[in-house]
């Protein structure tokens, strides 16, 4: 049997199938333990707290169930506060559960591109989050991929399973210390849903501008199981590139992604979602919302796969380009393999229209603030699916994300 080693080894120079290419010999690996553990959140710098802050991350905790968090590849703080939930790094969970290999490279495939190769030869890192069965929590697991230091290439393979009619939030977010101008970020995800199992999983990006950043994510799930994604990036960054896939293999299964992505400066992002809905009954609902300024240029794919009968699925891309030098592209796919089975797909690119300018400095607005206010209500993404508390903070994360549009 061939190994993982021996896959990743082989893959090492496979370029993705869409977004840049990334010269990862650029980057160097940080070493693993080169920061210390710290006590506390609060130990970090005023600087740090803040920037974790800005990502979704309550340095107090308050108002979490659990903590994590690596700078670059050095995990440098765990803490499990709830019953339910076990929250610890990738490699320790390894060494304590003999079955979690089991799960290694089920969901994303390690010879998929250079970047899940170079995260399996390099140094074990990422975290590991397990709910037990029938656990509901609403307080949220918060984790954070944090780059230190300049020139870093940073890698993570987190594992994530929720077990049987588990219900769990998670807010990750992803950024860079203030000094920080150059790095590239290779995050893999795998995602296990068990029957009746709710995974609810935002994530917040807020990276230096001259920062690569590479997420791999896969999601399998069982019957009657709901996984629900809300993505936010609102910062300028070098180029990113991410689609991230649901296998909807149980029956019954529901899945929702929705992004925000914001393109300013000269980024250049190449974001998407996919669903495969192989388990009868299955539905997906995916939505982006893209705003393009300045000189950046924005990919929004989308990719509804349907298996199986009685399948539905839709896919929403709306993009507004807010400069004549930034670009919007749409690419949406539906795929249909059965009958009785319904997909859709809605797509749209345009700019600001002038007599809802107008309108707005009618009633006593600038120029300025008609058009802020036209973006923001654009942006605006009805959260899904969660509970109340918990919708307020993720609206709050994306209104925090949005200042300054």
């Amino acid at each position: 049997m061939v190994s993982f080693k021996d896959r990743a080894e082989k893959a090492i120079d496979k370029k993705a199938s869409v977004g840049a290419d990334v010269d990862l010999d650029e980057f160097e690996a940080a070493d693993v333990g080169q920061y210390d553990h710290i006590d506390s959140l609060e130990d970090l710098t005023k600087d740090d707290q803040k920037t974790l802050n800005s990502v979704g991350m309550e340095t107090d905790e308050k108002g979490r169930s659990a903590s994590f968090l690596q700078m670059d590849q050095s995990e440098i703080f765990v803490n499990n506060m709830f019953p339910g939930v076990e929250v610890m790094g990738t490699a320790q969970a390894l060494d304590k559960y003999d079955w979690l290999k089991d799960y290694m490279w089920k969901a994303v495939q390690v010879d998929a591109d250079k970047y899940t190769a170079t995260t399996e030869l390099g140094a074990r890192s990422g975290y590991f989050i397990r709910s037990e069965p029938n656990t509901k929590l609403d307080i949220p697991i918060q984790a954070c991929m944090y780059i230190g230091d300049d020139e870093v290439r940073q890698t993570a393979h987190n594992i994530i399973i929720a077990e049987e009619n588990s219900e769990i939030n998670i807010i990750t977010g992803c950024s860079t210390a203030t000094h920080v101008d150059n790095a590239a970020h290779i995050g893999v995800s795998e995602f296990y849903l068990k029957k009746g199992a709710k995974v609810t999983f935002t994530m917040v990006h807020n990276w230096a501008k001259e920062v690569d950043v590479r997420p791999r994510t896969g999601v399998i799930m069982d019957d009657n199981s709901t996984y629900i994604s809300n993505y936010i990036l609102a910062h300028p960054v070098r180029n990113l590139q991410a689609y991230p896939t649901a296998y909807a293999n149980g029956k019954n299964c529901k899945v929702f992604f929705q992004s925000i992505l914001a393109g300013k400066e000269d980024s250049l992002i190449d974001q998407g979602s996919r669903t495969v809905l192989s388990g009868e009954n299955s539905q997906s609902e995916m939505i982006t919302r893209a705003i393009s300024e300045d000189n950046s240029t924005i990919y929004t794919r989308g990719d509804l796969l349907g298996k199986s009968p009685d399948v539905r699925g839709h896919l929403e891309c709306m993009g507004l380009i807010l400069s004549d030098d930034s670009k919007i592209y749409s690419v949406p796919e539906l795929r249909g393999e059965s009958t009785n089975m319904e997909l859709s797909h809605e797509a749209a690119v345009g700019k600001i229209a002038e007599d809802e300018i107008q309108y707005l400095m009618a009633r006593g607005l600038t120029e300025d603030e008609a058009a802020s206010m036209i973006v923001r209500g654009f942006l605006d993404i009805d959260i899904k699916g969660l509970p109340d508390k918990l919708a307020q903070e993720t609206k709050k994360l994306m209104d925090m994300s949005m200042e300054g549009m």
